[in-house]
């Protein structure tokens, strides 16, 4: 793969962390809310949880699996 291909590639993945890990935590907070209709706040920071702890295990698993190569 070309340099500038791997290096797009890292960014993207980069931007995608920070922004799931945003959303997560803004939804854990409560600056993200989920309609009553939809669970409310409740489910909005039990989501929020998922989408953090899901982001940082992939985080752990890209890391290693990049050791590995």
């Amino acid at each position: 793969m070309a340099k500038s291909n791997k290096f797009m590639s890292i960014v993207a993945w980069l931007t995608a962390v920070i922004v799931s890990l945003s959303v997560g935590f803004g939804m854990i907070g409560g600056t993200l809310a989920l309609p009553a209709w939809l669970g409310g706040a409740t489910l909005a920071m039990v989501a929020g949880w998922i989408v953090v702890i899901g982001t940082l295990i992939s985080v752990v698993m890209a890391i290693l699996g990049a050791l590995s190569e």
